[in-house]
Parts: structure tokens; C-alpha cells; sequence
């Protein structure tokens, strides 16, 4: 893997953990307004429209390897389609702060695969940092559990929308990619606009489609240029020079900013549970990225 100064890696660690922690009360107030699927389709297209013209501008190739395009259809379905459609829906079903910590039981999941189709070795610290994430999330589970046993769709969209995640990651890295960092995302989102709009068409006519308010589409801006376009290219950075697991765990950055900003923007209660869970994968993150320091001899 590609080294970086770790000052570097933890601005854009910090970068992709708070836009896209933001982008779960985002997404709520504009599923308000806006379909999820149209939503999706949307956004997908404003950013493969925005990454384009910017890897076409600085003179990058657009052009896949022999034998890339199916890994290219095949990460975004899962990375990009996938997540993004699961994480839509589940919303729908579940309130934004949850579905935002319930969705990060993604480093667990990419610790397994990690393990199996990459060879990683989980140390003892990444093990412990895995557990103290889950009891965190264990910990929001317990503050509602009859009704999410009651109505567990919302929830279960949500894991779904975890292993998606987890699944295109692995795949982003079991190969060695030819295309730069910005083309490779922005075929990414060409690919998962041409899965999404058929879907709109069918299940969502735009004869019923009504503008949506100044506000969404300010919020939706900030979605494509922040989550979408900006926390995607810096995501696929940082996957080409960190393990799957520790940047996994590294975005557990996001649930925190999630809760915490859909308590301020959009309502949300606060419990004491969702503090503890807060706490609990604080640590969890620190954990991970803190290197313990060398004994001297």
C-alpha cells in the first residue's frame, strides 16, 4: 500500500467522516420533498456529470483497461448502488440517527471479509476496537428494541445497506486499478445512475414530480459536491493506502456526526443510550488509528 503522512490520512479520515455524517440528516430532509429513488438517480447523475468534467479537465483518462469494466459495474453495484438505494429506503422506515449507527456495523462486516478474501490479520487492538463498536451500536439497539422487533424493516434495510458497503470494498480492493482515483469514481456513479433511473420509471413517473423547495435544493448541492463527489474520491484514496478493516473502522467518524447533527437539525431525541453509543465508538475509532508507541531499548 501507497504510504501517506498519517497527518494527511486523518484530515481526509476527519473530511469523509463529517460530510458524510452530515448527509444523514441531509438525505431525511429531502426525503421530505424528493422520492428516494429519484433522489438517488439524481444525485447519481449530478456527480458523474461533476467528476467527469473535472477528470476530462485535468486530462485523465476515462478509459477502463482491458478486463476493468466488469469490476467497475461490479464495485459500484455494491459500493455506490447498492448502499446508497439501502440506505434511502431505510430511512423511510427509521429515524435518520438511527439508521446512521445501524448502517456502521459495517467495519465488523469488513473485518470478516478482509479476513477471507484478502488475507488480512486481525490484531488484537482492530479485534477489541470491533468490539467496543458493537457495543455501542448494541447499546442504541436496547434504547428501542420492542419496536424494532416490532417493525424491524427499517433496521434490516439498514444491515443490508452494511454488507453492500462492506462487499464493495473488498472488491475495490482485491484489484489493482489502472484508472486514476477521480475517473474511477466518476464511473462509478455513471454506472450506478444507468441502475437507478429505469428504476424511477417505473416505480416513481416524473409526471407526478414537483420541484422541490430553494431549501432541498440547496441541501441537495451540498449532497453531490460534499458526500457524493468529494467523500467518494477521498474515500477511494484512502482504500488504496489503508486496510480495509482500519478504514472501516475509521468512518465510525460519520455515526457520531450523524446523531449528533440529526439532534440539532432535524429533532431527534438524544437518550442516554445513543451518548454511550457516541462514546463507546469514539473510543472504538481511537483505538484504531492511535498506534501504540515503541518501547525504547
Amino acid at each position: 500500500m501507497v504510504k501517506m503522512p498519517r497527518s494527511l490520512t486523518g484530515l481526509m479520515i476527519v473530511l469523509v467522516g463529517v460530510m458524510w455524517g452530515l448527509n444523514w440528516p441531509s438525505v431525511k430532509f429531502m426525503l421530505a420533498e424528493v422520492p428516494p429513488l429519484t433522489l438517488r438517480a439524481g444525485g447519481f447523475s449530478a456527480a458523474a456529470l461533476l467528476l467527469s468534467a473535472i477528470a476530462l479537465a485535468v486530462g485523465q483518462s476515462m478509459r477502463p483497461a482491458k478486463g476493468e469494466a466488469v469490476s467497475l459495474v461490479l464495485t459500484s453495484l455494491f459500493v455506490l448502488f447498492g448502499f446508497n438505494m439501502l440506505t434511502a429506503m431505510g430511512q423511510l422506515f427509521t429515524p435518520a440517527s438511527n439508521a446512521a449507527l445501524i448502517a456502521y456495523t459495517m467495519p465488523s462486516l469488513t473485518a470478516v471479509l478482509s479476513v477471507v478474501f484478502l488475507g488480512e490479520v486481525l490484531h488484537r487492538r482492530l479485534v477489541l476496537a470491533i468490539g467496543i463498536g458493537l457495543a455501542g451500536l448494541m447499546v442504541l439497539a436496547s434504547a428501542n428494541l420492542p419496536a424494532l422487533l416490532a417493525q424491524p424493516l427499517g433496521p434490516a434495510i439498514m444491515l443490508g445497506a452494511a454488507l453492500s458497503w462492506s462487499i464493495g470494498n473488498i472488491l475495490m480492493q482485491l484489484r489493482k486499478w489502472t484508472l486514476h482515483p477521480l475517473a474511477r469514481t466518476a464511473w462509478f456513479f455513471i454506472i450506478a445512475a444507468i441502475l437507478t433511473w429505469p428504476l424511477v420509471f417505473v416505480f416513481e413517473p416524473l409526471n407526478g414530480f414537483s420541484m422541490p423547495s430553494a431549501a432541498s435544493l440547496w441541501v441537495f448541492a451540498f449532497h453531490v459536491c460534499g458526500p457524493l463527489v468529494a467523500c467518494y474520491v477521498l474515500w477511494t484514496v484512502l482504500l488504496s493506502r489503508l486496510s480495509a478493516t482500519v478504514a472501516a473502522i475509521s468512518t465510525l467518524i460519520a455515526p457520531v456526526v450523524g446523531v449528533l447533527s440529526s439532534v440539532i437539525l432535524l429533532g431527534d431525541e438524544l437518550s442516554w443510550q445513543k451518548g454511550l453509543a457516541l462514546v463507546l465508538i469514539v473510543a472504538s475509532i481511537v483505538m484504531t488509528l492511535l498506534k501504540p508507541t515503541q518501547k525504547r531499548t
